[in-house]
């Protein structure tokens, strides 16, 4: 094949210099036949491609050509056509068919500088959120199989899996309710991982631990420059979720403020990046979970309640460990295994009467502190039965007359006594005491305001 007639080596020389004072690297080819070579050989974020490159043909096609041959070699490349004076209608075609922009000639300098910027800051964004999802998605297969499968067979946990099964494949929003230390965002990956979403990212947020001042900015991610701290552009959680699961934990601590931005993200299914004004289009699973009582929360006005419509198309309810008959047993031998192996301590069983202690215990703390308790007996243990002696259970919880099944089976009594003690074994420390009993600061002060203590 001859290659097509020469372009004017002044355009292009004129074309070249002049970009390169504004990029590190800048090449051009006159012959569209070494495209793909060059794809591969330079890795381009951006590439400019003139519609026409025979003498006398105007009709653009080659140019669409080219533009499909490069968006299917590289994807994700920003292509910018080159369009002559009057073209429109074969500019649109081009914007449809995937170009990032076009500028016509003759062009203004920065006209065509600030078409290119724009392109590759595109490009670097669009990168940015790939290898966040990339980074995700390895973290999120490493944290699935550290933890497994739920455990548990008792009836509350069959109605849990009957619930996961009918939603999962499906792309409803799911609120799911429990404690903490139930296993919430066990849940959540259990539903990710049955979904049509499961090849993609699973994206945990735990709205409890961002500060108001930076929500928007770990949500819906920040321009360069776009307050103090910014010295990048920034991908948030909402774009690196992009096609998979969003799961959003503690999200009853909300203020009503970052409430609301959050509302209108959900609703728009877009996002707008702090310091921008260009709305970026998401497409999420989500998720979401508490210990918050919102429906008590919507009627005190703490909570949007157009938000919690939002939210929960589908509620699932965890039981606390204390309600889930059979399933203390299963899942200390569950942890034992786990621990056993991780810590290199092979045969470890357990004494009956071990597993009799710890199925009397009511475990404030559910799965969580199960577990740390099975952990701290196999370190500790140096001997290959676990007995009573190797769990030291809180006293106060264990036995305890105060705590006594027989006197109160009301759950508001019963957590008004477990915060108490909680507050006197401290001393009145709000840290040590959300601590003691599995709380964040924030959820342990909602809970004094509750019980007016």
């Amino acid at each position: 094949m001859q290659p097509p007639p020469k372009k004017s080596v002044h355009f292009r020389t004129l074309f070249t210099n002049f970009l390169k004072q504004h990029f590190e690297r800048v090449f051009t080819e006159q012959n569209p036949q070494h495209l793909p070579r060059l794809l591969k050989q330079y890795e381009p974020d951006v590439i400019l491609l003139d519609m026409n490159f025979r003498k006398g043909d105007t009709s653009g096609e080659e140019g669409l050509q080219w533009l499909e041959k490069s968006l299917e070699l590289k994807p994700g490349v920003q292509v910018i056509m080159i369009t002559a004076y009057g073209e429109v209608e074969k500019a649109v075609r081009a914007l449809k068919t995937g170009a990032a922009d076009f500028v016509e000639k003759p062009w203004r300098n920065e006209k065509l500088l600030a078409t290119v910027q724009a392109a590759f800051k595109l490009g670097q964004s669009r990168h940015e959120v790939q290898q966040l999802q990339n980074r995700q998605r390895a973290i999120s297969d490493h944290l699935d199989q550290s933890a497994g499968d739920i455990v548990g067979t008792s009836p509350a946990m069959v109605e849990v899996f009957k619930t996961i099964d009918k939603v999962a494949g499906t792309d409803a929003n799911v609120l799911i309710l429990g404690e903490n230390g139930t296993g919430k965002e066990l849940v959540a990956r259990a539903i990710h991982r049955r979904s049509q979403r499961r090849d993609a990212v699973f994206i945990n947020v735990d709205l409890g631990a961002i500060p108001e001042s930076l929500f928007e900015s770990e949500l819906f991610g920040h321009k360069k420059g776009a307050f103090t701290d910014a010295r990048e552009d920034r991908a948030g959680r909402f774009e690196a979720a992009h096609g998979g699961t969003l799961f959003l934990d503690e999200i009853g601590n909300l203020s009503l403020p970052m409430q609301a931005k959050l509302l209108a993200a959900l609703q728009n299914r877009e996002i707008v990046r702090v310091g921008s004004n260009q709305s970026i289009p998401v497409d999420i699973r989500l998720v979401c979970a508490t210990n918050m009582p919102l429906y008590d929360m919507v009627r005190d006005k703490t909570f949007r309640q157009d938000l919690l419509y939002r939210i929960n198309t589908v509620e699932i309810h965890l039981p606390p460990l204390r309600a889930r008959e059979g399933d203390i047993a299963q899942l200390a031998d569950h942890f034992l295994k786990q621990y056993a192996k991780k810590y290199q301590k092979a045969n470890l069983e357990f004494h009956p009467a071990a597993v009799q202690k710890l199925e009397q215990y009511p475990w404030p703390g559910n799965i969580r502190e199960l577990r740390h308790a099975i952990e701290r007996a196999v370190i500790l243990s140096e001997k290959n039965v676990l007995t009573p002696g190797d769990f030291l259970l809180h006293p106060d919880f264990h036995q305890s007359p105060d705590f006594n099944a027989d006197q109160t089976l009301n759950l508001e009594e019963m957590e008004r006594k477990l915060i108490q003690k909680a507050m006197n074994k401290h001393q009145g420390n709000i840290s040590k005491a959300a601590d003691e009993l599995g709380l964040t600061r924030a959820a342990l002060y909602r809970r004094l305001e509750k019980h007016g203590m």
